[in-house]
């Protein structure tokens, strides 16, 4: 019953989530464009899948995926066992991130664009180490108590040196790669892996030390792509006939195609899977606490992650991507520039995996972070980038240059926002990029790119996603200078 009612609550916060998606579509669709959205009713039931959707993917999470990450790196911990974490940190890593589909769509479209040259499973497996290493760099990090910002201002540093040794047809492509390392499954997991090493580690705290691992697996297959592009166009051949993209099946029965998808959700998240089991039960010997319920809770994520994807299908993507079109026909930049601005807020509103962080955040800190607040001040981050990601691409405006100033401030900020913020703000730049945002986004910029006379798709449609990821982080950061400035001023007054 307990169960049940938590369900229900979710739930109604799942469709209270969803609300500001609607809100844009309907506006957009009633006031510019004054026609009726395209069968209503299947748009209702797309929405109300999604909700179930997500309520039954954060319950899930609650069951499984946070105790299981929890458990696991105290045990590491309390056993002593460094080479053991470090082996476990790489290989949930890589599993988490080869089969990601954001990823695989990325990459598909990168494939396809560039005529071959660039090879898409080349592109996830070069990605997929680097979050490896990355995973090892972070646990090192809590482990020997490493300030994140000096990491991440030396990383960041690498990446902006990279993006002018580069070629230009791989450097939106870099930083888009950052953005989709992390989903709604990887990021969950990794925040309860850094979360549950800082609790079990005398002098560590959850909110400073515990966040983090999600910033640098952003930041460090950045590095790895530019190197990758640098190598193939440099030493690679001309490209070739792309291996990658849908082909059309035609006549398949629905019910298969459900089967079918829902395997696939299974092949996504079963190295993961397979991963933690394997450290659980051969390399430290322990069974799991609550078998039932953990395997339970592996199949409500499994099932709810599935039925969200189905419903944004069903409603969502293809009304987003039919007014993405509408708003290239109309061509009026000022249009373009409000929607992107409003789908960037509503959808980072209904993103699952920054409301598992947000909520996370708001559990461990001891300084007052409020999980909704959170959420509204990212969201915006995102609306505000995906804005002037959109507007550079109607100007025509080099991408680095856009990065570095933007990173500029990230770098300024760093330098007066309170520390405990720091690894957080960078981790929410990355939970912002999931299975919500990420399609509509590739959608908008490649469908921008492609209609605007003079642009590349290749080299202008990408780098929303950077975009996306780089201002929750400025957004986050002036939070928190904010919030610690508000008690001194109040002091200073009385």
């Amino acid at each position: 019953m307990e169960h049940l009612r938590h369900f229900a609550l979710e739930f109604r916060k799942a469709l209270r989530n969803l609300l500001p998606i609607v809100a844009v579509v309907a506006a957009f669709q009633l006031l510019v464009f004054r026609r009726v959205p395209e069968d209503p009713v299947q748009l209702v039931a797309g929405l109300l899948i999604v909700g179930v959707g997500i309520a039954l993917f954060l319950q899930g999470l609650d069951l499984s995926v946070f105790p299981v990450g929890k458990n696991l790196a105290n045990q590491f911990t309390r056993r002593g066992a460094l080479g053991l974490l470090l082996t476990f940190g790489f290989a949930i890593g890589f599993a988490a991130v080869v089969a990601e589909p954001a990823l695989i769509a990325v990459a598909e479209q990168a494939e396809l664009i560039s005529e071959g040259r660039i090879d898409g499973v080349v592109l996830r497996v070069v990605i997929a180490v680097s979050v490896g290493l990355v995973l090892v760099l972070g646990i090192l990090r809590v482990l020997r108590g490493w300030a994140v910002h000096r990491i991440l201002i030396g990383g960041y540093i690498v990446v902006l040196v990279a993006t002018f040794v580069a070629p230009p047809e791989i450097v939106g492509l870099a930083f888009d790669s950052g953005g989709v390392t992390t989903n709604v499954v990887t990021v969950p997991l990794i925040a309860a892996i850094g979360i549950g090493l800082a609790n079990s580690i005398r002098g560590r705290s959850a909110l400073t030390d515990g966040f983090g691992l999600v910033a640098l697996c952003v930041m460090v297959p950045m590095i790895g792509v530019q190197l990758y592009g640098m190598w193939v166009y440099t030493f690679g051949g001309g490209g070739g006939t792309p291996t990658t993209g849908a082909e059309e099946t035609g006549g398949t029965p629905l019910w298969l195609e459900h089967v079918v998808g829902l395997a696939e959700m299974v092949r996504d998240v079963a190295p993961m899977v397979i991963v933690v089991l394997f450290f659980q039960y051969v390399a430290l010997r322990r069974k799991l606490s609550h078998p039932l319920r953990v395997a339970v809770g592996f199949v409500m994520v499994l099932v709810g992650l599935y039925a969200f994807v189905v419903g944004l299908k069903m409603g969502l993507f293809p009304l987003g991507t039919q007014m993405a079109e509408q708003l290239i026909d109309r061509d009026v930049p000022a249009l373009i520039l409000l929607f992107a601005l409003l789908i960037g807020f509503a959808t980072t509103m209904a993103e699952p995996a920054l409301v598992a962080v947000a909520d996370q955040a708001e559990n461990v800190s001891p300084a007052g972070i409020n999980a909704t607040a959170i959420r509204l001040v990212v969201a915006t981050g995102v609306a505000v980038g995906i804005a002037l990601g959109v507007f550079r691409i109607l100007t025509g405006g080099p991408l680095h240059y856009f990065i570095m100033v933007s990173y500029a401030v990230v770098l300024v900020l760093l330098a007066l926002a309170p520390k405990y913020i720091v690894a957080l703000a960078f981790d929410l730049g990355g939970v912002t990029t999931s299975e919500v945002t990420v399609p509509l986004v590739t959608a908008l910029g490649i469908g921008l790119a492609s209609a605007i006379e003079g642009r590349s798709a290749l080299l202008d449609g990408f780098g929303l996603i950077a975009f996306a990821s780089i201002f929750p982080i400025i957004s986050v950061l002036l939070y928190a200078i904010v919030l610690d400035k508000i008690p001194r001023l109040q002091k200073e007054a009385s």
